[in-house]
């Protein structure tokens, strides 16, 4: 898996150094933000077929967001 930064320290995938710990990411267009995921999409697989296109990284959000406990 390539190195992912992310610099979102209440996030329950964060890890020292801002790498993400995450086992798989979710990243959507922010057309699609406010789709809800199961929070455990990693291991169960999400419908990600559909394939959109974003025009600059401002346009996208990252779904595997869970805020740390």
């Amino acid at each position: 898996m390539p190195e992912v930064k992310c610099s979102v320290s209440n996030c329950e995938y964060w890890g020292q150094g801002n790498n993400c710990v995450a086992p798989a990411i979710m990243v959507e267009i922010d057309r699609h933000a406010n789709a809800t995921y199961n929070e455990e999409f990693a291991n169960i697989g999400v419908e990600t077929s559909h394939q959109d296109m974003a025009t600059s990284s401002a346009d996208t959000c990252c779904h595997t967001f869970k805020p740390r406990r």
